[in-house]
């Protein structure tokens, strides 16, 4: 009898342990995914690990979720998924990791050896060139085509993942390579050890110089800040240099909301967009000045520009600067060393007050009015004045529906949940007027735009952390993406909580369209009874009305397990302001 083929009740070590084995070794507790045929050598190894599986609906969804997780832990969350269809369908989730730098470790299965390198061989799911899909997507692509090289592969793109900035990467590995049998010992131990990204110290030298110097100094900050956990330094160097902060809407969160100093996150406001060019220095940390951040580029800086940035590919890409490749939290932590030695210096001798340089003698300082500033204004009184600006604004256009339900939602988040917001008319609002507190997280689809992200990220965001509750935001349109991983949060009985405001359609489109075209097409959409629906899945769910949702939706984030709350609610967005630029 041939013992070429084990029997079911017998293993013999393949490729497939050795990917879950190589994970583990990294430091992997947790994998998302969803299995398929060429693929089940490394699902059939998870039964023999001590992974944790979480599986999804969707394989878009279950990278949406890995992402989510990656933001969360500020790890890598690997994502295993199958060939051809499963592979391509993780793209949309990966475009939107790399724009908001999630680690997500795609480990994708490929055909047999045999039909690899552009035939036309006829294998289920065969593609051309996979990995070709994922090269314009993710940071880097890897290929395992013997056992031996799994561990070594996996090794590599953990690592990149991890590296500055952090990003999806794709790994493929044919389906008789994850079969075949493994003639090399467990993997026992692995190093993959992310490269620092520091920044060059005369670059901080200069940039140290150049913002001391200034009389208006002013701080955009963007994702970069959150991801490098470099809150604390950045709030030192604002209050060293008494620079406003204004952040992006993937840096909701680097700086305290109510701070005096804090112009918060209007970046779709001219007023905004004016007080950041009027900078005589400005000061990027983490964001690339893009469409959003620059109110749809109609930003002009009239001073200089320095700029942080971890993503070479972002540094100077829309505007000059002084570009400083570097992660945010070494860049920001060596700004505020250099800044205050300055500072040390130029006060002299303690008890001088007449010692060279010193405030009293005629130096401007940082963030200080010097003798050629006139009445301008203290920076805290400026950043008053603007955010009075902002709200008479939107006070005059009659959105009071709108900021009632943005604060309701507010009010019935409990300190430590997080939220994650699909992209939807609700979530536009959140990004320039939410108040993310300092205690919670917000995570949202600004970055690629995708719809269906909110409900499968707050999932993953849960099995990160499941002792927080979490809440989830989408329109009945984004719903409609995710509404299967219903029974995943079900299955896992994850405590997500998942409010739908139901407007009958997309509601943004239908404003873009009213606007540009006078009328709206293809938006209007018919959709289930989302409360009817949810329970049939066995998900506790209810309708309610913008006057009780602070009510319902805070009892459904105290209760334990999924939940579902439907608004039912026409919302409308504030006016534009880069028209009239």
């Amino acid at each position: 009898m041939s013992t070429t083929t084990p029997t079911p009740t017998e293993h013999r070590r393949n490729g497939g342990d050795l990917v879950v084995e190589s994970l583990a070794a990294l430091g992997a507790d947790t994998v998302f995914g969803l299995p398929g045929q060429h693929a089940l050598g490394v699902f059939d190894a998870l039964r023999r690990s001590a992974l944790r599986y979480v599986g999804l609906r969707v394989e878009n969804n279950a990278g949406f979720a890995a992402d989510a997780y990656a933001r969360t832990t500020h790890g890598v969350a690997p994502l295993l998924v199958s060939t051809g269809p499963g592979a391509l369908m993780t793209l949309a989730a990966l475009q939107e990791a790399a724009a908001g730098s999630a680690a997500v470790l795609a480990i994708g299965s490929q055909v047999p050896l045999a039909g690899i390198g552009g035939g036309r061989h006829g294998y289920l799911h065969e593609l051309t060139d996979q990995s070709a899909s994922f090269r314009g997507v993710v940071k880097s692509v890897h290929t395992a085509r013997t056992a031996s090289q799994i561990p070594s592969a996996v090794a590599a793109a953990w690592e990149s993942a991890l590296s500055t900035p952090h990003g999806p990467v794709w790994l493929e590995i044919p389906q008789d390579v994850l079969l075949a049998e493994a003639d090399v010992p467990p993997v026992a131990g692995l190093d993959a050890r992310p490269r620092e990204l520091l920044p060059r110290p005369e670059l901080i030298a200069a940039a140290a110089d150049r913002l001391t110097r200034a009389r208006r100094p002013v701080i955009l900050a963007g994702g970069g800040v959150v991801r490098a956990g470099a809150e604390a330094e950045l709030l030192a160097l604002a209050e060293q240099l008494r620079a406003p902060v204004a952040t992006t809407f993937g840096g909701k969160g680097a700086f305290p909301w109510e701070h005096p100093l804090s112009l918060q996150s209007w970046m779709e406001d001219r007023y905004t967009t004016a007080f950041l060019e009027d900078a005589d220095t400005l000061l990027v940390v983490g964001s690339g000045l893009g469409e959003l951040s620059s109110n749809y580029h109609t930003f002009r800086p009239l001073g200089r520009v320095v700029q942080i940035e971890a993503d070479l590919g972002k540094l100077e890409s829309n505007h000059a600067a002084l570009g400083i490749h570097a992660d945010a939290r070494a860049a920001l932590a060596a700004l505020v060393k250099e800044v205050g030695e300055r500072e040390a210096r130029e006060a002299g001798p303690a008890g001088d007050d007449d010692a060279p340089g010193s405030k009293e003698a005629g130096a401007a300082g940082p963030g200080a009015a010097g003798p050629e500033a006139g009445d301008e204004p203290s920076p805290e009184a400026a950043v008053a004045d603007l955010l009075a600006r902002v709200r008479d604004r939107i006070a005059g256009q009659h959105l009071d529906l709108e900021q009632q339900v943005l604060a309701s939602v507010r009010d019935a988040l409990p300190d430590g949940a997080v939220s994650c917001w699909d992209m939807t008319i609700l979530a536009y609002w959140a990004w320039s007027a939410f108040d993310p507190r300092r205690t919670n997280a917000l995570y949202s689809a600004q970055g690629a735009g995708g719809l269906g992200y909110g409900f499968p990220a707050a999932l993953g965001v849960a099995v990160a952390d499941p002792a927080r509750p979490v809440l989830a935001v989408s329109g009945d349109g984004g719903a409609m993406y995710s509404i299967a991983e219903l029974a995943t949060a079900r299955q896992y009985d994850l405590p997500v909580t998942w409010l739908i405001v139901d407007d009958g359609g997309y509601g943004i489109l239908r404003e873009y369209m009213t606007d540009a075209f006078g009328a709206a097409t293809a938006t209007e959409l018919t959709r289930p009874d989302f409360v009817a629906l949810a329970e049939s899945f066995g998900v506790p769910a209810l309708r309610t009305s913008p006057e009780q949702l602070r009510t319902d939706l805070a009892a459904a984030l105290a209760a334990p397990g999924p939940s579902v709350v439907v608004l039912p609610a026409h919302l409308r967005m504030f006016a534009p302001t880069h028209l009239d630029s």
